[in-house]
Formats: structure tokens, sequence, C-alpha cells
């Protein structure tokens, strides 16, 4: 069963101009603001680059890195940019290329900025994020803790 805390939440509005890394910048961020529970509300943008890792149903404990991890080079629209970060982050991203097609996966890292990124930042003021190994799935998963 799925816990939840209800928390207030305060937004942190910011543009990343060209040729900043997107994670990296957000990272600086929250750990310069002393975000414990920040997250991503929106962001509209573009990037000349990402690197992500696609999904692989065949293998969730144990995916070869090499085979799901893909560099791609834009320019691409950012369509959507999701996820958590605290502890360096958990962020999912849409990218769209100059003809319509739509790439996404876990973000891990070269999200250069073309022309603007726009983001909103979020925090849970009632809360914390830490991320802990869940023997379930392998990987560190959040765990949601009340101040």
């Amino acid at each position: 069963m799925a816990h939840s805390i209800q928390s207030k939440v305060m937004c942190f509005p910011m543009r990343l101009k060209p040729g900043q890394e997107i994670k990296e910048e957000l990272i600086k961020f929250v750990s310069f603001n002393h975000l414990q529970a920040a997250f991503i509300m929106t962001c509209v943008g573009s990037v000349t680059k990402a690197t992500l890792r696609m999904a692989d149903s065949k293998s969730v404990r144990f995916y070869n890195k090499l085979k799901s991890i893909k560099s791609l080079n834009g320019p691409f629209e950012i369509v959507s940019l999701v996820g958590t970060l605290s502890q360096g982050g958990h962020l999912h991203i849409s990218l769209s290329d100059s003809d319509g097609n739509v790439v996404g996966g876990h973000v891990i890292g070269d999200l250069i900025v073309n022309t603007t990124a726009e983001v909103m930042v979020g925090e849970c003021c009632d809360a914390t994020f830490t991320r802990e190994p869940d023997s379930d799935t392998g990987y560190d998963e959040l765990v949601v803790n009340r101040k």
C-alpha cells in the first residue's frame, strides 16, 4: 500500500540558458537552497542533445547498461520533464524532433539547453525524500518521510 503525506508546496521558477546542462543545474539549485523534497512541476524548452537510459522490461533488475543507454543529438523540444530532485535526482524526459517523433527515457545527463529551459521546481515543505535499496526492484527507490 502506498503511503502519502499531505504537504504544503513552494514553487521556484527558473530559466536555464543556452549551453547549461539541465540536470546538473537543477541538482546545484536544490543543494544551494537546501531543498529536501524537490520535484519538477513543469518544464518547457529545447536541448541540443541528451543521454537517456531506455526501458528494458526483460531485465528489470540486471539491465545491460551499454544496450539500454542512448546518446541523442538534436535539436529536440522538451515535451515533458518529470521526477524528483533530491539525492541526485530521478528524472524522466520526453523529447520531440523536427518531424514530431517522440523519444523518452530516464535522464542520465547531457541535457544541454539549446534556446531555453523554463522550469518550475516544487518543494514539499512537510516532507523529505531519501532513496533506499528496494529488494523487489534491485534499485534505490524513493522513500517519503514526514519532517
